[in-house]
């Protein structure tokens, strides 16, 4: 399960500390973390493009896939299984 590598990542590249352990997986995203910005989606896909092997194309990348820190962890369960 990625859930906690997520977290790692956001944890790190936001550094957020010990609020992402606070977070569930409908805590909002983006427009609730002001460290969110689009240089720190950027961080954030790159990230996660070397954490898990695998690569992030454009179009691929919305405002749905950062809403929340679930609809991120399916996103990138979903790019695992692909």
């Amino acid at each position: 399960m990625p859930d906690q590598r997520v977290r790692n990542i956001l944890r790190t590249s936001l550094q957020l500390d010990n609020r992402i352990e606070q977070m569930d997986t409908d805590s909002p995203l983006l427009g609730a973390i002001p460290e969110l910005d689009s240089m720190a989606v950027i961080l954030i896909v790159t990230a996660m493009e070397e954490e898990f092997d695998f690569i992030i194309d454009d179009d691929e990348i919305s405002a749905d896939t950062f809403a929340t820190l679930g609809s991120l962890i399916e996103f990138v369960q979903n790019k695992v299984v692909s």
